[in-house]
């Protein structure tokens, strides 16, 4: 089993594309919030100009059903260049004059604008009145309305003020034919349309006010969403380190000694004599095997025979040096890899680990234990030889050397 741990740079990948995504899904929010408001915000304003027009177009409505309004006709007020016969008077003498829609709507118009709120005017490209002759912006959406939008809006900056400009049609009913008799002027036909104005600047400065403070949570969001982020991934990083660890050393050690597994002492042997040739240097190992190993299982049951399994592993790698490395390499066999270590330093050392291991005591159930072992060594001489560096040859000379300790009395050394 290879274990591959993530490397700092994958981690770093990992963190800056997760950070991609997060950026994404919050600069997505926060745009769309920010298309949302402004839009709510456009739609309000719109709102605001029709309904001035809704108005416009009702009081309009209201003085052609009743075929105009007559008003007294004091100092300051003229009668209609385009009426026929205008003038009345009352039972009273008092002079009245009609007022047709125009009219009417011209001078509710110059009441509205001193207040600032709003002003409004009804134009057309082809006026009675020149007074409602369109300005630029006017002109230019009558020509739009003809050439068939429904509505114009602009905006419109005017010193300080930034004004919101809207122009609707005025289609011709049966009652304005008094004035527009023409035979081009049929009803239901666009004649001129109504001009609101009123100003945005507040509304304008609100929406940047938004702006920015979409602006600001969104970095403060951003940071904050980033930071969480990265304590997670850090955090995710150590807990995986730590998984990752934990299953590099179960993969290489032995579930009941605790100390490496035969895959991995293989590995480390073979490793070892590679890096002896390089340096031309001489390694060792050691194969040890538990005397009468069966009759302790027979006689004290398997439990016994495990105690004394991790009995020696701990008595087998306490006796070594750090440099040395002892793994399980199969039932109570266990092999010691000795780096630069001749023969004669092998020999010390397996007869170093023979008198700890019959030191060792195990207590089981107020029981105590003991075991000895036989050991064969064998080295790899300096120099190139690539049979003697041979892993599999190496241990076959320790286990020869192993067998002729058991044939010879058992809790010996032997040399292969």
């Amino acid at each position: 089993m290879d274990v591959v741990p993530a490397t700092r740079g994958h981690w770093r990948t990992f963190f800056i594309n997760l950070s991609l995504v997060v950026l994404l899904a919050v600069t997505g929010l926060y745009t769309g919030l920010a298309l949302s408001t402004g839009r709510t915000i456009e739609a309000e304003i719109n709102t605001r100009a029709r309904t001035i027009v809704g108005g416009v177009m009702l009081a309009r409505r209201w003085n052609t059903l009743h075929g105009g309004v007559y008003v007294e006709k004091r100092p300051g007020v003229a009668s209609s260049p385009f009426l026929a016969n205008p003038d009345r008077h009352g039972d009273d003498g008092a002079p009245y004059t009609r007022q047709n829609a125009e009219t009417m709507v011209r001078e509710m118009s110059e009441l509205a604008g001193p207040d600032g709120s709003f002003t409004f005017r009804l134009t057309s490209l082809k006026p009675l009145n020149p007074a409602n002759a369109p300005d630029a912006f006017e002109a230019e959406a009558l020509a739009r309305l003809e050439r068939g939008a429904t509505e114009v809006s602009a905006r419109e900056a005017r010193g300080d003020a930034l004004l919101y400009r809207y122009l609707a049609p005025i289609h011709l009913e049966e009652s304005c034919r008094s004035c527009h008799a023409g035979p081009q002027d049929q009803v239901g036909r666009r004649r001129g349309g109504v001009s609101v104005t009123f100003d945005v600047s507040e509304a304008e400065r609100a929406v940047a006010r938004a702006r920015w403070i979409a602006v600001g949570l969104f970095a403060f969001t951003t940071a904050a969403l980033l930071l969480v982020l990265g304590r997670l991934v850090s955090s995710l990083h150590r807990r995986l380190n730590v998984a990752e660890a934990r299953i590099l050393e179960l993969a290489i050690t032995d579930d009941l000694t605790g100390i490496h597994n035969r895959r991995f002492t293989e590995q480390r042997l073979k490793e070892e004599l590679a890096r002896s040739q390089r340096h031309d240097r001489r390694c060792a190992c050691i194969l040890l095997d538990i005397d009468h190993f069966k009759a302790t299982n027979d006689s004290f049951g398997h439990a016994a025979g495990d105690a004394v399994l991790r009995g020696l592993a701990a008595a087998v790698r306490g006796a070594l040096r750090e440099s040395d490395l002892v793994g399980r390499w199969g039932g109570e066999e266990f092999l010691a890899v000795l780096p630069e270590t001749d023969l004669e330093g092998a020999v010390a050392m397996a007869e170093r680990l023979r008198l700890a291991v019959e030191a060792m005591r195990v207590e089981l159930e107020g029981r105590p234990l003991t075991a000895t072992v036989s050991l064969g060594v064998a080295d790899a001489p300096p120099g190139y030889d690539p049979e003697a560096r041979d892993a599999d040859r190496l241990v076959a000379r320790a286990d020869e050397a192993l067998y002729r300790a058991k044939e010879a009395g058992r809790n010996r050394v032997e040399v292969g």
